[in-house]
C-alpha cells in the first residue's frame, strides 16, 4: 500500500491531540485532480473544527481547506489542468449541505480535490504565498456581496491585521470602489495595515468606537466584535460580521462561496502586483512543526496568514501519472468505511 505523511488526529481536542504519521495517498475520482501538496494555510475554522463536532466527519480526521502544489494525477473527467500544472484553492467546502467535509484535508503530501474548486497559481506567486490565498480571499469576496456594498460607499473593517482582514482592505477600494476605508487594529499593527489601503487606522487600544465621531455606510467586522463597533455605522448602514454567531442582532452572518472561478477572477490583479498575499513573518512553519503553527493562530494575534511548507520530499513528481495511479487505486482494498470513500473523495 502506497503511504503519505500526513498530520491528523482521531479525537476532538486541543492541539495536542494531534498526530503525525502514515495514511494511504488518494485517488481522484472521474471530477478530481490528484495534487502534490508544497504549501498549506491554517484557518480558525481548522481549530474549531478538531474541538467540537461542529461538522459531521469519522475518524481520523486531516486538518486543512487551503493548499498550493502540481497535479500529479487526475480522473477522466477533468478538462482544464493537466499533469504538472501548479494549482492552489480551498478543498472544503462547508456550505455544500450535500455531501459532508473531506475527511483528508490539506496537511498531507498528497490530496484529492474537485476540478471546479481550484485555480492555476499565478507564475508571481510562491506556493506559500498562493496556499495563503483561497479560503481568505473568499471570504472577503463573499463579506461585500452580503452587505450588498455598493460602490462610492464608506467602510469601517474591524480587525485589519488578520488573514481575512488584510485582503479586505486591498479589496475594498480595488475591486468594490469604496470612496474611504477606515480600520482598527492594536498599536504595533498600525503601520502594518496602512499598507493595505486604509485610509486611516484607529487603535483599538487607545481609541473607543464611542469616540469615532464618523459614521460609515458599511460596517464589516472580522473579528465578532459589531456588539460594540456597531456604533460607527449609519443607522440604515449594512454591518456583515464574518463570526458565528454574529454578536449584535442587526449584524448579518457572511461565510463564503468556494470555487476556483473566484480566484481564477482574481489573477490579473495578482499578477499586476494589486493585490498581495499577506503571510505573517512569524507564520510560515516547516511541516513538522505543524502543532506549533496552530498554536500561534490560536492566539488570535496573527498578521495575515499562518502557512505551513517544507512538506516531506516523496521523490514522486518525476513519476508517471498512470504508475502513481495504479499504485495508489490499490489502497482502497486495505480499509473500509468513510476513509475508503473519501480516498475516493466520496466525502
Amino acid at each position: 500500500m502506497k503511504m503519505q505523511k500526513a498530520w491528523f488526529y482521531e479525537e476532538y481536542g486541543p492541539k495536542e491531540v494531534l498526530k503525525l504519521g502514515d495514511l494511504p495517498i488518494p485517488s481522484p475520482l472521474h471530477n478530481q485532480l490528484l495534487v502534490q501538496v508544497h504549501a498549506a494555510a491554517l484557518n480558525p475554522i481548522d481549530s474549531k473544527r478538531r474541538l467540537r463536532p461542529i461538522f459531521p466527519s469519522e475518524f481520523p480526521v486531516v486538518p486543512g481547506c487551503d493548499m498550493a502544489g502540481v497535479v500529479i494525477g487526475k480522473g477522466i473527467n477533468v478538462k482544464k489542468f493537466e499533469i504538472g500544472d501548479e494549482v492552489y484553492g480551498n478543498i472544503q467546502d462547508f456550505n455544500n449541505t450535500d455531501e459532508n467535509p473531506k475527511q483528508l484535508g490539506t496537511l498531507a503530501q498528497f490530496i484529492v480535490v474537485e476540478e471546479k474548486l481550484v485555480a492555476r497559481k499565478p507564475k508571481c506567486l510562491s506556493f506559500e504565498e498562493a496556499a495563503s490565498l483561497p479560503l481568505a480571499v473568499q471570504t472577503a469576496i463573499e463579506g461585500f456581496k452580503t452587505g450588498d456594498f455598493k460602490k462610492g460607499e464608506t467602510m469601517f473593517v474591524v480587525g485589519g491585521a488578520g488573514g481575512v482582514g488584510t485582503l479586505v482592505l486591498q479589496l475594498a477600494k480595488l475591486l468594490f470602489g469604496a470612496s474611504y476605508v477606515v480600520s482598527s487594529c492594536s498599536t504595533p499593527k498600525v503601520k502594518f495595515v496602512k499598507q493595505f489601503g486604509a485610509d486611516e487606522v484607529v487603535d483599538y487600544t487607545k481609541t473607543k468606537y464611542e469616540d469615532i465621531h464618523e459614521k460609515f455606510d458599511f460596517l464589516y467586522d472580522t473579528v465578532g466584535d459589531c456588539k460594540k463597533s456597531i456604533v460607527v455605522a449609519k443607522k440604515d448602514g449594512a454591518i456583515v460580521d464574518i463570526t458565528w454567531p454574529p454578536s449584535h442582532p442587526r449584524a448579518v452572518y457572511s461565510s463564503l462561496s468556494v470555487s476556483g472561478e473566484i480566484l481564477e477572477n482574481l489573477r490579473p490583479y495578482l499578477e499586476r502586483g494589486e493585490l498581495k498575499a499577506v503571510i505573517d513573518p512569524k507564520g510560515e512553519y516547516d511541516f513538522e512543526n505543524v502543532i506549533e503553527a496552530f498554536g500561534y493562530i490560536e492566539t488570535g494575534r496573527a498578521w495575515g496568514k499562518v502557512v505551513v511548507s517544507c512538506f516531506p520530499n516523496n521523490n514522486m513528481e518525476n513519476h508517471h501519472s498512470s504508475n502513481i495511479l495504479s499504485e495508489i487505486d490499490n489502497n482502497i482494498q486495505h480499509v473500509s468505511g468513510n476513509l475508503a470513500k473519501d480516498l475516493y473523495c466520496l466525502k
